[in-house]
């Protein structure tokens, strides 16, 4: 008989204080969904499919609705598993395969990173300041590194300010879009109008890669699953309702974009949303809505630099990466070696590529995440547990793996080319650890041998 989650829990004495209800876990994940990308990406599915923005954004909305699917079973059925890596380590039981899903993830939130921090040194920044645009970014990512060095309460606590601040922003680009409908400015026309040299469906998936993106954060919630009140029942609808919140969100904001400007203009912009507000003639500060984007931006770089570090921490401390991703400050008891590589990283990325470029590598890497993800699933449907849980038919797993691999299609070579970087330098350090550690443990019987053989010797008094 299946039983619920918390009495199991109450019986055994173990697991954290479920304390965040349905409202608080919806409002998380709308926070981590509506992340920065809206802020920087509109400008480049302009150019890849014209004005008909909305589609590649429905499109990615289908993606991320399958794939969610498969992480409200995943997430309600292991409330107490912490990703797709120990999901997939649940299915398989193959060490390097886990660790290559999460050091996929780690990789993921430094290309997004650098990603935001090429789009914070762009046209948002300079609506403030005229400063060279690498050396910004460069300074930007020390910045957030101070922060993430300093403690997670200080990294969550700016958050959930920037958060709000965030949200505001896309809220004015919305309002100041329906002024200028109303007013009879723009032209709603420009909706319905693909980019003149660029086929359709064409346009359509490689757009859809790019806004891919800006659904991404959902998938991080998994971490909260162990303090989720009746997690069967409030995860899925959180999950869901966040996402389809956040596509509405977005949907507005991509229509609202085209009927203010010609998508000619907004994909010459590297900060197409200050452009549509300043042209929507509303008359609200460029230097205001500047310094919201500019936040917007940073709160998201912050988030998926914590993120990166705390799962290079996780690697070493299950001696799947070298041991000294795992030292933490003394005082402030944070992962620094962990957090400088992944500072070093991003800086790197930054100066190595440019915002869609490398919004398009984060994309591969966390198609490539939910994809072992969707395969996990439907490994462990054999799996019994106890509790009740959500579940999704295997066809929605299945749909969602054929959705992942038509979005990988679309990728570049010079994207692939990237992510294979990524892999290798990921193994490479994986054998490393894993050399390191049989080592030790070659070491360690050695000595224990030593004390017997010692024991055993004639004349020993092993009873002292």
């Amino acid at each position: 008989m299946a039983t619920d989650i918390s009495a199991s829990e109450a019986k055994s004495g173990g697991g954290l204080k479920r304390a965040v209800g349905g409202w608080l876990l919806f409002a998380f994940i709308v926070g981590d969904t509506l992340g920065a990308g809206i802020y920087t990406l509109v400008g480049t599915m302009a150019a890849d499919v014209g004005g008909v923005i909305w589609l590649p954004l429905l499109i990615a909305l289908v993606v991320a609705l399958l794939t969610a699917g498969t992480y409200a079973e995943l997430i309600t059925k292991y409330p107490h598993a912490g990703g797709a890596a120990r999901y997939v380590d649940r299915a398989f039981h193959i060490p390097y395969l886990s660790f290559l899903v999460g050091f996929l993830m780690m990789a993921s939130g430094i290309t997004t990173a650098a990603a935001l921090a090429n789009a914070f040194a762009g046209d948002y920044l300079a609506a403030l300041i005229d400063v060279p645009a690498a050396p910004a970014a460069a300074v930007f990512i020390v910045l957030l590194t101070l922060i993430n060095l300093r403690g997670v309460k200080e990294s969550l606590s700016a958050n959930f300010v920037a958060a709000i601040i965030e949200v505001s922003g896309l809220v004015i680009v919305i309002v100041v879009a329906a002024i200028a409908f109303g007013a009879g400015n723009g032209d709603p026309g420009r909706i319905f109008e693909f980019a003149p040299d660029v086929p359709p469906l064409q346009g359509a998936f490689a757009a859809s890669v790019i806004a891919f993106f800006s659904f991404l954060g959902f998938e991080a919630a998994a971490n909260m699953a162990e303090e989720v009140k009746n997690p069967s029942k409030n995860y899925p609808r959180a999950l869901f309702g966040a996402i389809i919140t956040a596509a509405v969100v977005y949907l507005l904001i991509a229509i609202g974009a085209v009927i203010v400007l010609p998508p000619a203009e907004l994909a010459e912009s590297s900060g197409p949303l200050l452009d549509v507000v300043a042209a929507s003639g509303v008359g609200v500060p460029a230097w205001l809505f500047g310094i919201i984007a500019l936040i917007a931006i940073a709160n998201g770089a912050l988030l998926f630099m914590v993120m990166a570090s705390r799962v290079g921490y996780g690697l070493a401390r299950s001696g799947l990466l070298p041991r000294a991703f795992g030292r933490v400050l003394p005082k402030r008891q944070t992962p620094w070696v962990s957090i400088v590589v992944v500072a070093g990283a991003t800086i790197a990325l930054s100066f190595l590529g440019d915002v869609s470029s490398l919004a398009e590598t984060t994309v591969l890497l966390l198609l490539l995440v939910f994809l072992a993800a969707n395969v996990s699933v439907l490994v462990l449907k054999k799996d019994k547990v106890e509790h009740s849980h959500f579940s999704v038919p295997r066809v929605v797993p299945i749909l969602a793996i054929i959705a992942s691999v038509v979005l990988l299609a679309q990728q570049s070579g010079a994207v692939w080319l990237g992510s294979l970087v990524y892999i290798v330098i990921g193994s490479v350090l994986f054998v490393i650890a894993r050399l390191k550690r049989n080592s030790e443990v070659r070491s360690e019987t050695a000595e224990l041998q030593t004390i017997r053989d010692a024991g055993d010797a004639p004349g020993t008094n092993t009873d002292a």
